[in-house]
């Protein structure tokens, strides 16, 4: 039992850093779409050059986005079924932890000021977090009708450090991309 104990903190750190690193997905597409008919796609320059990012992670994103559409079968075309584009958005998130707990003590300022007192406080010292969430939109848009049939988006927390900047990309499209093409999900 006192292992037990002893292992409790780091499990909940382990728990709480797993969470952390895990990116929230959703999707959404139209019902009409054919998706056993798209077979072939291409980058949509004008959707991705609005993306308001840095051209080093618009590349690890297209290269992320190239890889889970080849593995899926895609063909790359000039004349593609498919064009894929993305956006982006960020936002700082501010955690505000106040879970200090308190006690009595003793103190001056009794009654008018004077004399001895007693009283019951909590320790208001905060502590405070910030992190950088992000969402990434990868959409596809039927080529010939120009219509966006399937839109997929990812929101998690980014990585501030570079070596590991191109692995949570890569997480990212990869857990966006698993709930392509509707249906297929496990």
């Amino acid at each position: 039992m006192k292992k037990f104990i002893k292992t409790l903190p780091l499990l909940a750190l382990l728990i709480l850093l797993s969470s952390c690193s895990s990116v929230k997905v959703a999707a959404d597409y139209d019902k009409e779409a054919k998706f056993n008919d798209y077979k072939t796609f291409a980058f949509f320059k004008t959707g991705i050059d609005k993306a308001e990012i840095s051209d080093l992670d618009k590349r690890r994103i297209l290269r992320a986005i190239e890889a889970e559409l080849l593995a899926k079968g895609f063909t790359k075309s000039e004349k593609p079924d498919l064009l894929v584009s993305l956006f982006t958005k960020s936002q700082q998130r501010v955690d505000v932890y106040n879970n200090s707990w308190g006690n009595g003590g003793w103190g001056w300022g009794g009654y008018a000021g004077f004399g001895p007192s007693w009283g019951w406080g909590w320790n208001q010292q905060p502590s405070v977090s910030t992190s950088m969430q992000g969402h990434l939109y990868i959409d596809l848009i039927d080529a010939n009708k120009k219509e966006l049939v399937w839109q997929g988006m990812g929101t998690g927390y980014l990585s501030r450090n570079m070596e590991k900047k191109e692995a949570r990309i890569k997480e990212f499209v990869t857990k966006i991309m698993e709930k392509y093409p509707p249906g297929t999900q496990q």
